[in-house]
């Protein structure tokens, strides 16, 4: 068994949704020891999106930490992780983080995977774009990330909603190598 160390962040973005997801198909795997930052627009999203509170949430991962907690061990890059994903991934987070402003513990850690050329993926969920946006994401590319919008494929045949953030959510496993049978695969 494969032990991945990942970070997961969590903010204002509407589709809350896929990052508790994540939480729970992380829960179940026993290879991946996750490490879980709320945004203050997170928390407030949690309470407006979906059936948790903010307290649960925090209990599905292994480690949390305060969203001002910069003396946490994920802030330095001498604490190995196999990198960040930022689910969902607001455009101020997306800003901050292609301006390299490390004012919070998303930002800090995001900061720290791309120095230590770790993953960093990001799943932005804004539409439409506008050209700040993708400018934004062309230089966290550049830097490094994975921006990986919150676009469910069809050729899966989701049928409910949750087939629809089951395969967002395995697409962003997809980026760590973390086996899952959350959606069909292409197959031609």
């Amino acid at each position: 068994m494969v032990f991945i160390r990942l970070i997961l962040g969590l903010t204002g973005a509407s589709g809350i949704r896929y990052g508790t997801r994540l939480l729970e198909v992380s829960r179940d795997l026993d290879s991946i020891e996750l490490h879980l930052v709320v945004s203050d627009a997170g928390e407030k999203l949690i309470k407006i999106e979906s059936d948790y509170d903010v307290e649960s949430v925090l209990g599905m991962a292994d480690y949390s930490y305060g969203y001002n907690e910069m003396d946490a061990p994920i802030a330095s890059g001498s604490y190995k992780t196999d990198g960040m994903c930022v689910v969902p991934s607001s455009t101020k987070t997306l800003s901050s983080i292609a301006g390299g402003v490390t004012d919070n513990l998303i930002t800090r850690a995001a900061d720290v995977c791309l120095k230590e050329n770790r993953n960093l993926v990001l799943v932005t969920r804004e539409t439409p774009l506008n050209l700040i946006h993708l400018e934004n994401m062309a230089r966290v590319c550049k830097a490094g990330a994975t921006v990986l919008p919150a676009c469910p494929g069809f050729y899966s045949e989701p049928e409910t909603i949750e087939d629809m953030v089951d395969f967002v959510v395995g697409r962003v496993l997809d980026q760590f190598n973390i086996e899952h049978s959350l959606y069909r695969r292409w197959s031609g």
